[in-house]
C-alpha cells in the first residue's frame, strides 16, 4: 500500500542544515528498507498557478488555491504494509524534518 506524507510549514525553504541532513538519513533508511517511492520539497504557495479548465477555457490563477498560515512544504509517498507501519515511519520523517506530517493512504 502506497502512502502520501505531506509536510506541514509556516515558512519557506525553513530547514536548517541539521534539518537537512536528517531529512536526507530518513530518505536513505526508507530506501534501505524498500519504503522509498518518492519525495520532494516544494516552492512557496506564492510561486503556484491554479488552473481550472472545467468551462470553455482554461483559467490561469496566480496564487494557491487556498490561503493558510500554514502549508505543504514538502512530500514523501512511501510504500507501507498497513498504516500502523506508515504511522511509524511518519513518526520517524516527522522527527527528522521536524515538521507535523499528515498521513493519507492513496486509494
Amino acid at each position: 500500500m502506497q502512502y502520501l506524507f505531506s509536510v506541514i510549514d509556516h515558512r519557506t525553504a525553513s530547514a536548517t542544515e541539521e534539518e537537512r541532513a536528517a531529512i536526507d538519513a530518513f530518505n536513505d533508511r526508507l530506501r534501505a528498507g524498500d519504503n522509498w517511492v518518492f519525495a520532494g520539497g516544494l516552492a512557496a504557495p506564492g510561486t503556484a498557478t491554479v488552473v481550472d479548465n472545467r468551462g470553455e477555457r482554461a483559467l490561469f490563477t496566480d496564487g494557491p488555491f487556498l490561503e493558510s498560515k500554514e502549508y505543504l512544504a514538502g512530500f514523501w509517498i512511501v510504500e507501507a504494509p498497513d498504516l500502523d507501519a506508515a504511522l511509524a515511519l511518519a513518526a520517524e520523517g516527522s522527527r527528522h524534518c521536524n515538521r507535523r506530517v499528515e498521513v493519507r493512504p492513496f486509494l
